[in-house]
Parts: C-alpha cells; structure tokens; sequence
C-alpha cells in the first residue's frame, strides 16, 4: 500500500517518517520524498492514528488525487534544487512531465489552480532559498553559486533575488538576522 505524505522535504524527514512508521508497527518498504510503501493494508483506524502521529511532527497523510499530484510537484522541485547535482538549466516543463509521467499544461493548471502560484514561481522561490542558504554558508563566491545553480549570470541572479526578497545579495549577507524560510513554508 502507497501512503503519501505532504511535507517530506529532506532526508531527516524521511527517518522521522520511518521511525513514526516502525514505531506504530509498520515497517516500510520503501521511503522517499512524499511517498512512502508499505505491506498490506492499514485500517481506517490505524491510518487515523498514524496522520495524528505525523501531524505532530508537522506532517500530514495526503487521502486526495490532486493534493498528491502537487505535492509530487513539489517534491521534484526541491530534490532537484536542494539535494541533486542535475544541471538547473535544464527546461522545467520537460523536467516536471517526466518525473510525473503527464502533461505538463495539465500540471501546470492544477498547480496554480491548487496553490495560487504558479509552477515557475514555486521553482524560483526555491532556488532563491537555496541562493540564501549558500550565501549564509559562505563558502562560495557569488559567480559559483549562480553557476552552481544554473543562473547566465550573476547580474541575472542578483536581479532576481532583489525581485524576490528585496534585499541585494551581498545586504542580505551582512544582515545579522537571516531571514530564510523551511522548505515546506514556501
């Protein structure tokens, strides 16, 4: 039985989803970003007290079509943002489609439709956190992370991120408090 779960976002979520599982007495066969598989059947019951269980822990049983179609959106935006090493360059539309297996004009509708945003935007926002996250690092020089993450220039990623949080990225840098968002906020 596939169970899908809306806010898994990073590999701690996916060990805290499987410990809540193990502890309730399932034992997954598998555990990836927003799906988790599983032997058998659960009971009405069983599936109520797991989403209590995960909600606690700020997580929450998907039960609906489109809902999980979003949050499969959702998820290969952010593994490929946050956790791959693919070429951000790469078209967006085709990326979405074939992690999905559907059209992408349908996704892209029911995204926006769902959301209130659009599929693009969601992308944007993320890679703007993951600008943030590598900017508090400082490891990197400005010009490696906008080829790091797919940007023609840093002109056009200093652009966008002043679009996005109002703030340059070298002012955000010597901001004392920084102001970056969880994942699952965006």
């Amino acid at each position: 039985m596939k169970l899908y779960i809306k806010n898994m976002v990073c590999s701690r979520c996916k060990m805290a989803v499987e410990a809540q599982l193990k502890s309730k007495g399932f034992y997954p066969l598998s555990v990836n970003l927003g799906e988790v598989e599983i032997e058998g059947d659960i009971s009405k019951d069983q599936l109520s007290q797991l989403d209590t269980a995960l909600k606690s822990l700020g997580f929450e049983l998907i039960d609906d079509k489109k809902s999980q179609i979003i949050e499969k959106i959702k998820n290969a935006i952010v593994a490929l943002v946050h956790h791959s090493d693919q070429d951000l360059k790469t078209n967006l539309s085709a990326f979405i489609s074939s992690q999905l297996h559907q059209d992408y004009n349908y996704l892209s509708n029911l995204f926006s439709e769902v959301e209130g945003t659009t599929i693009e935007k969601y992308f944007i926002s993320q890679r703007i956190e993951r600008v943030k996250e590598l900017i508090v690092y400082d490891e990197l020089t400005l010009s490696e992370i906008a080829y790091q993450l797919g940007y023609s220039s840093v002109a056009y990623l200093s652009n966008q991120f002043k679009k996005v949080t109002g703030f340059t990225p070298s002012h955000f840098k010597s901001l004392k408090e920084h102001k970056r968002k969880n994942i699952e906020e965006l």
